[in-house]
């Protein structure tokens, strides 16, 4: 006969909350994240349903009109998305996302990422991304749908 009170006290303590569960798959997964780190990208804070990202713009980062590469700026965005979405330790992934310039980054300038999960239902989630900079000039708008697929970023329990 199982021991309910024993196994109910296991189970307490394999339980984390939701901010060290985002913790634990932002590490595991930037652990993996070659593209993010060798862009320069820094995680800043991640919780349920939210990632901050920095990066500051290096020369290797200019396109030829002298400002921060369009692609890198959505690398930016899409990367505090994917930390977003998947922070429930869900394997999740981007259906589509769109991105709106709305100002050139030049260089030296630090850019914050800041990723809000706005819905979630079932398996698809919608999360916006605003990228701005240290002074708070808006450089571009991001908007990304997520689908959660089969697995975890790292494995829970006991």
């Amino acid at each position: 006969m199982t021991d309910w009170t024993v196994y109910a006290s296991v189970l307490q303590m394999e339980q984390i909350d939701a901010k060290t569960r985002a913790m634990r798959t932002a590490d595991a997964m930037w652990a993996e994240d070659a593209a993010s780190k060798a862009l320069g990208m820094k995680i800043v804070e991640v919780d349920e349903g939210r990632a901050v990202l920095h990066l500051t713009v290096a020369s290797d980062h200019l396109n030829g009109h002298g400002m921060c590469h369009g692609g890198i700026i959505f690398s930016l965005a899409d990367s505090a998305f994917a930390f977003a979405c998947n922070s429930r330790n869900q394997a999740t992934v981007a259906q589509h996302n769109t991105i709106s310039y709305l100002a050139p980054a030049r260089l030296g300038d630090t850019l914050i990422a800041t990723a809000t999960e706005v819905g979630l239902s079932g398996r698809s989630g919608i999360t916006d991304v605003s990228v701005k900079t240290e002074d708070g000039r808006a450089i571009a708008v991001f908007r990304g749908a997520s689908r959660a697929v089969k697995g975890h970023v790292f494995e829970e329990g006991i």
